[in-house]
């Protein structure tokens, strides 16, 4: 699959589908928006990488019968346009960590949807998440 045609797969799957890291109500003031500059399509990317990092360094401590494809991920990500080590440091590393919380808030729920969306069968992104 061309990576343009997986970067736009694995964008409108996390835009448009419910998402793993959604907040519940009340866990903290809604967003501003009328204070924030309209995101980037760069910007979208970089947090949908940084979703995505955060999902599978979840799964990798967390489901014990799961981990993720780390040269499959790098594919993805690279796809995104997103260099793979900004992810391990700075602000990318910072959103991947607050993403990895909100999984972990229910974490047999969030190991299950993992495998919905990016298992060997996965609606979003298939293969991004193996048995261990």
């Amino acid at each position: 699959m061309p990576k343009q045609a997986l970067a736009t797969m694995l964008l409108l799957a996390l835009l448009g589908a419910p998402a793993l890291a959604q907040p519940a109500p009340g866990d903290g003031p809604p967003p501003a928006p009328e204070n924030r500059p309209p995101e980037t399509p760069a910007e979208r990317q970089r947090n949908n990488a940084a979703k995505l990092a955060g999902l599978l360094g979840f799964v990798n401590q967390s489901c014990p019968d799961i981990q993720s494809d780390k040269e499959r991920f790098k594919t993805v990500v690279a796809g995104l346009g997103v260099p793979y080590d900004d992810l391990a440091h700075g602000d990318l590393q910072l959103r991947a960590r607050a993403y990895m919380e909100i999984y972990a808030k229910d974490t047999a729920a969030s190991c299950a949807r993992a495998v919905t969306n990016f298992g060997e069968t996965g609606t979003t992104i298939p293969g991004l998440i193996i048995k261990r």
